[in-house]
């Protein structure tokens, strides 16, 4: 049972991945649709790929350093050991998707759309998701520099043993968002946290941060 019977966790389902096919992602290009594809390393690096569309795929050991996914779509598809010090995805499609031991730098998911998604293990530089909508995902064991979720929406959304140094809810709509496994050092936005669950430990690190919001003078 959840900590808080009212707080709704994260509705995500098991991805199984059956008779998979090698493949070699050197050879993909925008506008592909490749499904059923198990790929192993390759180098994506500053390839465009806008509007590709991968599904019930396993990617594992690739790097992909500037590449382009504008328009991406990802669909029942595991990606596992993936090295970008720079990812461009905006306005991309993940449904289904775990993310583990990866790691990644400034990634641009701003105006996603992401539904059933999980990242584990992984180091993540700045994850700009404003703009985007995001339901049913789960961080767990995850670093993670800047998340920016301005302007988003993000429902039924949960972190485990994470560490976030900056976060930032301007604008942010949340719903049934649970921060309590969550290690925050700062956050922009605090009007955006509404609809968050924190616990008091949070709070009460943040009680500098809220006077300052509601323009409270403290004195010793």
């Amino acid at each position: 049972m959840p900590k808080d019977a009212r707080l709704k966790p994260p509705r995500i389902d098991e991805i199984v991945l059956t008779d998979l096919v090698d493949g070699k992602i050197d050879e993909l290009a925008a506008g592909d649709r490749v499904e059923g594809r198990r790929f192993r390393g390759g180098d994506l690096s500053e390839r465009d790929l806008t509007g590709v569309t991968i599904g019930e795929c396993e990617l594992v050991g690739v790097f992909a350093h500037d590449a382009l996914l504008r328009g991406a779509t990802l669909t029942e598809t595991v990606v596992e050991r993936l090295e970008a010090p720079v990812l461009r995805a905006p306005r991309a499609t993940l449904r289904d998707v775990l993310v583990s031991g990866s790691r990644i730098g400034s990634v641009e998911f701003y105006d996603n759309t992401w539904q059933s998604v999980r990242f584990v293990g992984c180091k993540l530089g700045f994850v700009n998701l404003r703009g985007a909508e995001v339901r049913d995902i789960r961080f767990t064991d995850c670093t993670i520099e800047e998340l920016d979720l301005g302007n988003a929406r993000a429902d039924r959304v949960a972190f485990e043993q994470c560490d976030v140094r900056s976060l930032d809810v301007t604008g942010a709509r949340l719903t049934d968002v649970d921060l309590r496994g969550l290690d925050l050092a700062a956050i922009a936005g605090i009007d955006g946290l509404r609809g968050a669950t924190m616990d008091g430990m949070q709070v009460a690190l943040l009680a500098t941060t809220l006077a300052s919001h509601l323009g409270i003078r403290v004195v010793d």
